[in-house]
């Protein structure tokens, strides 16, 4: 399934927020020991006013010296869809930054996804840089029972 992610890091409407980091450094996502906490709507689409499907709750922490690499441990909400209402995706592993598709485990899930297991794909399809806006396209592979 294909999801995509409606990403703010800035402003009163923001859904990714840095929450604690190092003393003394700037938080980011390219500084060792940040940690964000998300919670994204996830539509249907691409567009931001495509439906509302899911919401993207967890955290990020960049967890290499360099800042290379973030460990992602983020639960997709269903909330809004017929098949899979109440149902979740756990999605946890490191995320290479730098690399244009980055993939990370599908570990387990609830409601219609019971013990799944796969892998999902994150690529940044959209970034305003002015408004601290980006669009993620979640690719989503799992078995389940």
């Amino acid at each position: 399934m294909t999801l995509y992610f409606q990403d703010r890091r800035g402003g009163s409407n923001a859904t990714v927020v840095p929450i604690t980091g190092l003393p003394g450094h700037l938080w980011s996502f390219f500084s060792f020991g940040t940690i964000f906490c998300a919670d994204d709507p996830i539509t249907e689409g691409l567009d931001k006013a495509s439906p509302e499907i899911a919401r993207g709750q967890g955290i990020f922490v960049t967890s290499a010296l360099d800042g290379s690499n973030t460990h992602v441990l983020i639960s997709i909400v269903f909330t809004n869809s017929t098949k899979y209402n109440g149902s979740t995706l756990e999605v946890q592993g490191a995320s290479r930054q730098v690399d244009k598709v980055r993939e990370v485990a599908v570990v387990a899930g609830t409601g219609k996804f019971r013990y799944a297991r796969g892998y999902a794909t994150f690529e940044t399809v959209y970034f305003d840089r002015s408004i601290s806006y980006s669009v993620i396209r979640c690719n989503v592979t799992v078995k389940h029972f």
